[in-house]
């Protein structure tokens, strides 16, 4: 059984039209979704905005509930487990958002909000200042931020920073599975390749799974290893990085790859 299986996943959200509301139209965000995952893999996973892949990873962290299907992470599905547990797993999948000065609290330090994750996990730490501030400072470094900057606030750090910070929060459980929504979209060029070298030493270092979303074929094919295409819920193509770029399937992924800009 692979690490990750998305078993005919579905999410359908009911809609009011009509003057008084009075009809009713089902949006299939996502319909019969099935995608297997190995461990220590990246499965690129793109689509214009809309396809539903958004939903599909709030449905791969249990944030939203599937009108039908599973998520099944290490042969365990998820579904069947009760809500405390499901807090429990949550430390083992963790998400990085697109816009890290919103997903991270201005009203927190770095070392509350590195803290705070890292106390999810390493309960033990609660007692011990001096070996939570360490493992603070561990985390800084090893998304290449410097740990005499704990006490700042996210205002006072670039947007290549705080996503390097909101990064560092998502590892302070020791997931073994990283969700990253389109992490690089918000940032200049001259970073997009910083982070994504960034996440791929991190794959290696620490033998993560993860899935990366995001609408660029581009960005997809530099750091992962296979592809997943998406449209109108459903998946239209998957394959690896390299065949889906040079020999797609789908008219859907030609549409992306023409998006791309030409350098002439």
């Amino acid at each position: 059984m692979s690490y990750l299986e998305l078993q005919n996943l579905t999410k359908h959200f009911t809609k009011r039209d009509g003057w008084f509301g009075n009809t009713t139209t089902t949006v299939k965000a996502v319909d019969d979704v099935s995608l297997s995952i190995e461990k220590g893999e990246i499965l690129g996973l793109v689509g214009e905005s809309g396809c539903g892949k958004s939903t599909l990873s709030r449905l791969v962290m249990q944030l939203l509930t599937p009108t039908s299907g599973s998520v099944v992470l290490e042969g365990e599905r998820l579904a069947d487990l009760p809500p405390d547990e499901i807090r429990k797993r949550r430390r083992d999948f963790q998400m990085i958002f697109q816009d890290p000065y919103a997903s991270l609290n201005p009203r927190m330090t770095i070392f509350s909000t590195l803290a705070e994750a890292i106390l999810t996990r390493r309960t033990e730490l609660q007692s011990d200042r001096d070996g939570l501030e360490a493992a603070v400072s561990e985390l800084m470094e090893r998304v290449g931020l410097d740990s005499r900057y704990i006490r700042k606030y996210p205002h006072e750090f670039s947007g290549g920073q705080r996503q390097r910070i909101a990064i560092a929060r998502a590892l302070g459980p020791e997931p073994k599975l990283i969700l990253a929504d389109e992490p690089v979209s918000a940032l200049d060029v001259s970073i997009q390749s910083q982070i994504l070298n960034l996440l791929a030493d991190l794959r290696d270092e620490l033998n993560l799974t993860m899935i990366f979303i995001s609408h660029d074929l581009s960005v997809v094919r530099y750091i992962a290893d296979r592809i997943a295409v998406m449209d109108e819920g459903k998946i239209v193509e998957v394959g690896g990085a390299d065949s889906v770029f040079e020999s797609p399937q789908s008219e859907v992924t030609k549409v992306l790859l023409s998006a791309i800009p030409q350098i002439r």
